[in-house]
């Protein structure tokens, strides 16, 4: 019983710790990809002035809460890929045939 809590545990961590890393790929093009304004002409300088530390805080704040769903989402995986494993490899056990009246 030890062994396979252990597991699921290992399993949750390497689940949250792939969630993180694809988080931290696929974040930042969706980030640009929703921040990018839409219906310029090719070419068009955007003329902009902006708070380069509220920017900063912006971005790293939605790349940190995309990392944390991303974790989120792998442990859950993890979990549900180490209690499959607990109940598939699971002693089957039948319980014995009694009769009730003697033949």
């Amino acid at each position: 019983m030890k062994m396979t809590v252990q597991m699921t545990v290992i399993l949750m961590f390497v689940g949250a710790l792939i969630g993180v890393v694809a988080a931290s790929i696929i974040v930042p093009p969706a980030l640009a990809w929703y921040t990018a304004p839409g219906g310029l002409p090719q070419g068009t300088q955007i003329q902009a002035l902006v708070q380069i530390p509220q920017v900063i805080r912006y971005a790293t704040g939605r790349l940190i809460h995309g990392q944390l769903i991303g974790a989120a989402i792998g442990a859950t995986l993890g979990l549900v890929a180490g209690l499959l494993m607990h109940f598939r490899t699971g002693p089957m056990t039948a319980a014995p045939a009694t009769r009730t009246k003697a033949a």
